[in-house]
């Protein structure tokens, strides 16, 4: 019993407790123990990864990154893999010495304590429920854009949310009084057409999202009647889009015209760092596959392979997309939602935009699936903690999969997709995971070596850092010294002052860094993944710190007015 906020939760009762089957079903201690099943692979792990990573970021996000990039925007891919690289490295060895479902939490629970692991379980919560609702939306947008293909309209009220409807409409109103009709864009002739065509009951006009409530639904009900079926479904979607982004890859190179990549840097190396949320958004997902570590048939060796392996593969295609789409039109014109879609119709093949709508489709339902499948496993192990309530924790006895987590899981997502806009705060996604990612490489840092040696487990290749660190941090420094100087400069506009604030957060985590560097002889990956993941977060600017701040302050009073309580390590017999 003990009655720190940062209680560590001993590695060898983590294992002690996965090997008994405590706490997977509500009521272990009536001998109900039921385990979550055992079906996953390397190739399943692989194609997992694979189907989180690759889906909005390829078929969207690519685009606005290219239009502030240019063709540097490869670069970014480039330095954004190398980044999730050293995360992903970090995640493998946690996954190797705590093959339990959890992923960042339960590893910080291990190597921070009890408040940490807290804080980052609520963070996971929210990069989950807000990338998968802003999945959701992006599904329901190309699913009606393909039914319009095949002559298939669905009424615009039942497309979209509320509030959207609500601004175009007034935006359409603004614009016809001033004169202004040429600035009126189909977008918004859509919105009105749903706010003006919408019925009403009692004076409300019913404007909700359908086919994104259908998608969390049928998606749901894969998750809850088990991984096997998860499984088979991932693999088919998998291969299908890999099978068409090759092609779109191969047929592109036909059509690129090499002047287009002239300059490569139009807008210098600043305008590749405004794509950043973009990637590292077309990123997020290889973690997602930590949360099944339990589903594996054998975790400590194939985690850490599905881990890389799908990194690595959703790399290559990225990079070559992204010479693809600069190079067969000028990067200037790739700021559209479907920027694949766009690059075949502008070269004239219009048909093989349909079969791009078809995969985006089928992308955006894979990365929901995954996402859907890891946020329940997130709840389940903090509920075993005694975190959350003893229903989160409980298993399905014949399909074995956390069932109240993921009943809960589709309500929290198809809910707010349903109904709400979530343009505002889709960076949160990406602000949320590289704030997992950096205490990950930081846990690795302070893991506690009580755990006897074996040959069978994945480590990181160990690099001392102690001069490595500080002779980079100096070089930086020097190269950047006009930039780092001009931070200081208060112009007396905090509009856009303000943005520069989470970079002193960093020069103070980086120059601690080196100094530990150099006097504790860290291991350089973890260190490089910690720096390079913070300085990513940078990049998001004053206003998601805000909101992300804001959600972690929501998260402590939860955890102080109930999980500090009830949490097992607060009790005699933990």
């Amino acid at each position: 019993m003990s009655k720190s906020f940062f209680r560590r939760k001993p590695l060898s009762k983590i294992l002690a407790d996965l090997h008994s089957g405590y706490g997977d079903s509500e009521n272990p201690e009536q001998g109900s123990v039921t385990h979550l099943n055992k079906v996953l692979r390397v190739k399943d792990l692989t194609f997992m990864g694979i189907a989180a990573v690759i889906g909005a970021g390829i078929f969207s996000t690519i685009g606005e990154a290219a239009f502030h990039g240019g063709p540097g925007v490869t670069i970014l891919f480039v330095l954004t893999a190398v980044t999730c690289g050293f995360s992903a490295l970090c995640y493998a060895e946690f996954a190797s010495r705590i093959p339990v479902s959890g992923s960042a939490y339960t590893y910080a629970y291990a190597s921070f304590g009890e408040l940490i692991a807290w804080i980052i379980g609520w963070d996971l919560l929210m990069e989950y429920a807000i990338g998968n609702i802003a999945v959701a939306i992006s599904w329901s947008e190309y699913f009606t854009n393909l039914l319009e293909g095949f002559n298939i309209r669905v009424p615009a009220y039942l497309t979209m949310d509320y509030l959207s409807a609500f601004r175009g409409n007034e935006k359409v109103i603004e614009l016809a009084a001033n004169h202004q009709l040429a600035e009126i864009t189909s977008k918004l002739r859509f919105e009105a057409e749903a706010w003006n065509s919408a019925p009403m009951l009692g004076g409300i006009r019913l404007i909700a999202d359908l086919p994104a409530l259908a998608i969390v639904i049928l998606i749901t009900y894969l998750v809850y009647i088990g991984i096997r079926e998860t499984k088979k479904a991932t693999n088919a979607m998998v291969m299908l889009k890999i099978g068409v982004v090759i092609a779109v890859i191969l047929l592109g190179f036909f059509y690129v015209t090499p002047a287009n990549w002239s300059p490569f840097l139009p807008n210098g190396f600043e305008g590749v760092m405004r794509g950043v949320s973009g990637v590292f958004f077309a990123y997020i997902g290889f973690d997602a596959i930590s949360t099944t570590a339990e589903e594996c048939e054998n975790p400590q060796r194939d985690l850490p392979k599905g881990m890389i392996y799908s990194l690595i593969i959703c790399t290559i295609l990225y990079i070559l997309i992204a010479l693809v789409l600069t190079g067969m039109v000028n990067y200037q014109d790739l700021r559209v939602g479907d920027p694949l879609a766009y690059v075949f119709e502008k070269v004239g093949l219009t048909n093989i935009s349909y079969v791009i709508s078809i995969s985006a489709v089928i992308a955006t339902a894979s990365v929901l699936l995954i996402f859907q499948m890891g946020q329940p496993r997130i709840w389940m192990s903090m509920s075993r903690d005694g975190l959350l309530p003893k229903a989160f924790s409980y298993v399905h006895p014949k399909y074995k999969t956390p069932t109240f987590s993921t009943i809960v899981t589709g309500i929290v997502v198809a809910v707010p997709a349903l109904f709400m806009n979530l343009t505002e705060v889709t960076d949160l996604t990406s602000i949320g995971t590289l704030f997992a990612f950096v205490l990950v490489c930081g846990g690795v840092l302070v893991m506690p070596k009580e755990e006897p040696e074996r040959k069978s487990r994945f480590r990181i290749p160990y690099i001392n850092s102690k001069y490595i660190i500080p002779t980079l941090l100096l070089a930086i420094t020097i190269a950047f010294w006009s930039k780092i100087t001009g931070l200081f400069s208060y112009s007396g506009d905090w509009h856009t002052y303000k943005d520069n604030l989470p970079y002193f957060l960093f020069m103070i985590l980086a120059i601690a860094i080196a100094i530990l560097s150099f006097l504790k002889n860290l291991s350089l990956i973890p260190v490089m993944g910690l720096l390079s993941c913070f300085y990513l977060m940078t990049e998001l600017g004053y206003t998601n710190w805000l909101r992300f701040l804001i959600w972690l302050g929501i998260g402590l009073i939860i955890y102080f007015s109930y999980s500090y309580r009830n949490s097992k390590l607060n009790k005699p017999s933990a």
